[in-house]
Parts: structure tokens; C-alpha cells; sequence
């Protein structure tokens, strides 16, 4: 039975960073991925977002992991050639009444120390972008786009490099803790057991069911997941935006926003529809048309001048939480052994939006975790 340093679970954005980093400190370490490839679930269907740091409570994870990876993520993407572009972000009061609420988001910003931001008038948004509706607006001048596959591969290669190795089509089936470390039953063609010092369960949605599969965690450290499914229209012929717009957040998400991919084509989304389902295995990824409906009325809001049939379903991706729609929006959760106490193993729970943003501050945070339980 082969022996290692570490295991990760999940070959997503954060697993790559986390398994990169754990390689890059020494440590002998296997990625295991149940698909045939990388981030093909939700490091693979979102907006590409760099968020500032801008919405979160402070002191959250969410908050302190987003304003450093968004400083991280754009020095590694320059120094390893990843495409990135800084278009910038308006966050829209598109009546007086929501100009409170717009205060509001900017004191937590600040609070955050979320870098590059300001308030500005409806004068100066428009000078921006003439065809907003506008009573006031936050500006990001830190909020752009990442080429996330090429992020990820990127990734994939320094993990490599360092000496890690990932093992697609390869469940994790099984784990017991045993002295020094674990055992692990792994499927698929070329099932095996691994034994390892080390294992971080980064499966994404799949987290608390990957969790249940290792013998000796209290149920009551095991969140229930829930799925929050977003969905995406593209817009049709060129945009008439330079920089993202978004509208004042909504309860479960951000809002029907305007985000550009690296061609400065446009797309809005995702929208938050939650789904009555038990697993990941139940989702279906397609988009109903009919749901367009609800994109032009949530759109127009900030852009009047949008056009019937302007808009097209273009492609979904579920949000990885451990709240219901009738609980505030959850934080990252890392439990380590101070959470469950057994020795070795790291639970990442609840790691959606801004978890691509944060991925390098995350991994970086995980070291210093192993290095102060140590």
C-alpha cells in the first residue's frame, strides 16, 4: 500500500491551489479527481469573476481570503502569463431608494479593506457608461476577468512540477483515521488503497457527502448541502458596456449582472434558483428559456434600453452552500482538528463565489493552519 504526505479530494480551482501549495512545501501529494479531467463542475461554470472583496461581513473568511486573493491571483496570472482583464465593476443604484443600501455595501468594502473602490454620482457612472440608468454607483477599479481554464492548468502544471501527481476517474470511496494518518479505499478501472498523513477534502458541492465517507467524523460536524443553481443568458451582438454591472445584491446571490468574458462579449447572470434535490447527482445543468423573462425585467432596471430578444439561455453552474435560501448567505468553512479532532484531516465546506478569486489566499491560509497544528 502506497504511503504519502497528503491527499486531496477535488481537482476544482481550490483543490488545484491547495494541492499546489501543499507540493510546493514538500510534501508527497496525490490529487484525487472523480471526473475524466479538471475543474469541469463549478470551477468550470461561473462568471470568471476577480471580485474585490466588496460584499462580505467583515472579518468572514470570505471577506479576508477575497481582498488578499484578489492581490495574489493578479500577480501570479501576470508573472505566469494567464490572461486577466481588469475591466472594472459598477455596482448600481438604479433608483434613489436603493442609495442607502449602496452606502451600505461601500462602508463594508472599506471596512474589508477592499482595494480601489469609490462612491460616485449618476454624472460620473454615466461619463462611464452613458447607457445606465443610474442614481448613484460603487465603483471597483480592482474587478476584472480571469481565463480560468488557463488558471487552472497552470495550476495543474506547478502542482505537477513540484512533484504531485492527479489520478482522474478516482472516487474517493472510503477513509478511516489510523495512527498517523489515514487509509483510503479509492474506485474506479484501477481501484487502489492509499495510506496518507494528510487529507484535505476540497470536493466542492460534493464536500459533506465526501465527508460522510470518512469513518469517525460526529454527524453534527457534517453540514447538510443545499443547491442554489445559476443560470446564464448571453447577449446577442456586441455590448454596448466596457466595465461589469451589477446591480444591488439580492438574497442568495448578487444579482442579474452584466459581466464580460475575455473578448468582451456579454453575458448576464446568474440568477439564483434553488433546487429541491438531495444530491449533485440530481441537477440538471439546462437552462429554461422561459426564465428570460425574469433576466429582461431584472436588467432593464439598470439598462431600459435593452431589446426583446436580445437574450439567449446559455449555460448554468450550482453554487456549493450549506445554508437554505431562508438563512443568510454562509461563510468558508475549513474545519480542521480543533473542529472535529481528528488529526491530519481539513473539511472545506461552502467554498462558492469568491472562491476562484480567493483560491491562492486559501491555500496559503490552509499552510498556515498545518503549520500552527503542528
Amino acid at each position: 500500500m502506497e504511503k504519502l504526505d497528503c491527499v486531496v479530494v477535488g481537482a476544482g480551482v481550490v483543490g488545484l491551489a491547495v494541492a499546489r501549495e501543499m507540493a510546493l512545501q514538500g510534501h508527497e501529494t496525490v490529487l484525487l479527481e472523480r471526473e475524466a479531467s479538471f475543474g469541469t463542475i463549478s470551477s468550470s461554470r461561473n462568471s470568471e469573476v476577480i471580485h474585490a472583496g466588496i460584499y462580505y461581513p467583515k472579518d468572514s473568511l470570505k471577506a479576508k481570503l477575497c481582498v488578499e486573493g484578489n492581490r495574489m491571483l493578479y500577480e501570479y496570472c501576470r508573472d505566469h502569463q494567464v490572461g486577466t482583464q481588469r475591466y472594472g465593476k459598477l455596482i448600481v443604484a438604479s433608483d434613489p431608494q436603493q442609495i442607502d443600501d449602496l452606502h451600505g455595501i461601500f462602508y463594508r468594502a472599506q471596512q474589508n479593506g477592499a482595494r480601489e473602490i469609490s462612491l460616485i454620482t449618476a454624472k460620473e457612472a454615466n461619463t462611464l457608461e452613458p447607457d445606465l440608468r443610474v442614481a448613484a454607483a460603487i465603483w471597483s477599479k480592482t474587478t476584472g476577468i480571469v481565463d480560468s481554464h488557463a488558471y487552472m492548468l497552470s495550476l495543474l502544471g506547478g502542482f505537477e512540477d513540484a512533484g504531485g501527481m492527479v489520478a482522474y476517474l478516482s472516487p474517493l470511496n472510503h477513509a478511516r483515521a489510523i495512527p498517523g494518518g489515514f487509509e483510503l479505499e479509492v474506485g474506479g478501472a484501477d481501484a487502489m488503497q492509499l495510506q496518507t498523513k494528510y487529507l484535505i477534502n476540497c470536493a466542492g458541492m460534493s464536500a459533506p457527502a465526501v465527508a460522510q465517507r470518512i469513518e469517525g467524523i460526529p454527524t453534527e460536524h457534517i453540514p447538510k448541502a443545499y443547491f442554489a443553481k445559476g443560470n446564464y443568458f448571453s447577449l446577442a451582438g456586441k455590448s454596448p458596456f466596457r466595465h461589469l454591472i451589477y446591480p444591488v445584491p439580492e438574497p442568495g446571490g448578487l444579482g442579474v449582472h452584466l459581466t464580460l468574458d475575455m473578448a468582451g462579449q456579454a453575458k448576464f447572470g446568474p440568477d439564483v434558483e434553488w433546487l429541491e434535490i438531495e444530491s449533485e447527482d440530481q441537477i440538471n445543468y439546462a437552462v429554461d428559456p422561459m426564465r428570460g423573462e425574469r433576466f429582461y425585467a431584472a436588467i432593464r432596471q439598470y439598462w431600459p434600453e435593452l431589446k426583446d430578444g436580445s437574450l439567449q439561455a446559455d449555460y448554468s453552474g450550482v453554487r456549493a452552500k450549506i445554508v437554505s435560501k431562508d438563512q443568510p448567505a454562509g461563510d468558508f468553512r475549513i474545519d480542521g482538528p480543533n473542529a472535529h479532532g481528528i488529526e491530519g484531516l481539513y473539511n472545506f465546506f461552502g467554498f462558492e463565489s469568491p472562491a476562484l478569486t480567493s483560491s491562492l489566499a486559501i491555500a496559503k491560509y490552509l499552510k498556515g493552519l498545518i503549520q500552527l497544528e503542528q
